[in-house]
């Protein structure tokens, strides 16, 4: 389960930025996670809360917004939404995508005292 990984660097960033901007307790975290990023949101809430235990973060909720996986059809010139990578154009049915979003996984925000 690489959620746990992911989990461990988002603390390692929230305590970064405690020591960097002098907070003592997070709230909550708002992460952005992409539907290609091959992390599931689920998955990810359990494992944050066992990860920040015993940390700046303990006790602070993880608020996911998923964004959708997007793609540039080659074959019909017009950009997509998909939901993995090896579906076709949902268009055309041309496997001719570049994916152009739905990968990314960022700390958007934090809410702190």
């Amino acid at each position: 389960m690489h959620e746990m990984a992911v989990c461990q660097g988002i603390v390692e960033i929230v305590e970064d930025e405690a020591r960097t901007r002098a907070f003592s307790k997070v709230k909550a975290v708002c992460l952005e996670i992409g539907a290609l990023s091959h992390v599931a949101p689920e998955a990810m809430k359990f494992c944050f809360e066992a990860v920040a235990a015993r940390t700046i973060a303990q006790g602070a909720t993880l608020d996911v917004v998923e964004t959708a996986g997007t793609a540039w059809c080659m074959a019909c010139s017009r950009s997509v939404e998909i939901k993995r990578r090896d579906e076709p154009c949902p268009d055309c049915g041309s496997y001719q995508l570049q994916v152009t979003g739905g990968e990314e996984m960022r700390v958007m925000a934090l809410e702190v005292d």
